[in-house]
């Protein structure tokens, strides 16, 4: 069983970015401490009033503490940036990382991005699976001859060849079955998001399993993203996350995302979706995850605008007891 941290770089309005970056990377050397096995970060656009930190700068800073650990997106926003950019860039993260990064994309749900990028809503199925296709011609190193639909190459090859034969592995995150079956097809892995219950997400990986047979198709790696929040104390720990977790899914809310805060209690959302608890709870309720589903991969956001550095780094260095 592996467990990752998927990194907080969102912080509410009004907050002092300059004072969080050291805060940032002690969390980063504390999970490498506790023997975390990935670091993933968040990418978006135009999210004001919430503050965000961005995902290209911040995997290249953070890399050096994160050093041994697999280094990603949770999730990249694909269908908005050109694959030949991103090609280029997560080649340059590979080499950085000494082969260890992946490239975890999905297809993005938000009207604004895609409109200040000029990207219709309705092309960026099409633009995914185009660009995973020109991406894994480009990391060959060979020079490339693509013409697509939307993208085209002609006779030239990428200026940096990924230290990964073949490219970095392409993490395909999806919450309906189109998505699942979309990255048994071209994907090395289904990224799991964070906000699916057990319930939803049991069906899907059936489903993802069975597209992977029918594609004749294998993976050794299935990645599970998680809220999760490991106190000292069983009785308080979800008073202690509460804030901060409500905060950030308001935010989804607002942006558009369907939320489960806006019909449920705290409780009631956490139920078979956020993992919270002690040591004792939080490695049971893993293992139920992971008896359920077959995922070997959890990575755990343990941070959420708002909540205290010293309530972060408990949560890492308990999770670490349990599987580091």
């Amino acid at each position: 069983m592996k467990i990752g941290m998927f990194i907080n770089t969102q912080f509410p309005e009004g907050d002092d970015l300059a004072a969080r970056i050291p805060e940032l990377v002690e969390q980063v050397r504390e999970a490498r401490r506790a023997g975390f096995a990935s670091l993933l970060f968040p990418h978006h656009y135009l999210t004001a009033p919430l503050q965000m930190l961005q995902i290209g700068p911040m995997m290249a800073y953070l890399a050096r503490e994160a050093e041994g650990m697999t280094i990603g997106g949770n999730i990249l926003l694909l269908p908005l940036l050109n694959p030949v950019h991103v090609a280029e860039e997560a080649a340059t993260m590979d080499v950085l990382t000494g082969g260890k990064f992946v490239l975890g994309a999905g297809l993005g749900y938000r009207a604004g991005e895609f409109e200040a990028f000029g990207v219709s809503l309705k092309e960026r199925a099409a633009r995914f699976t185009e660009s995973v296709a020109l991406m894994r011609r480009l990391w060959t190193g060979e020079k490339v001859t693509f013409a697509g639909k939307y993208y085209r190459v002609t006779d030239h090859a990428i200026s940096l060849k990924p230290t990964r034969p073949g490219g970095p592995p392409v993490w395909v995150a999806g919450l309906v079955e189109a998505a699942v079956k979309r990255a048994a097809r071209i994907g090395d892995a289904w990224l799991i998001a964070n906000a699916t219950t057990l319930g939803a997400t049991a069906p899907l990986m059936a489903v993802y399993r069975a597209a992977l047979a029918e594609a004749g198709r294998t993976a050794t790696e299935f990645p599970i993203a998680r809220e999760c929040y490991v106190g000292a104390s069983h009785a308080t720990a979800m008073e202690e996350c509460r804030a901060a977790l409500e905060y950030k899914y308001n935010s989804y809310a607002a942006w558009g995302m369907e939320s489960p805060t806006a019909s449920m209690s705290f409780e009631e959302m956490a139920r078979d979706r956020f993992i919270i608890g002690d040591k004792v709870a939080v490695k049971e309720e893993i293992a139920r995850w992971a008896e359920t589903l077959g995922v070997n991969h959890f990575v755990m956001r343990v941070q959420w605008p708002g909540l205290p550095q010293e309530r972060v780094l408990g949560s890492i260095r308990r999770l670490g007891e349990i599987y580091g």
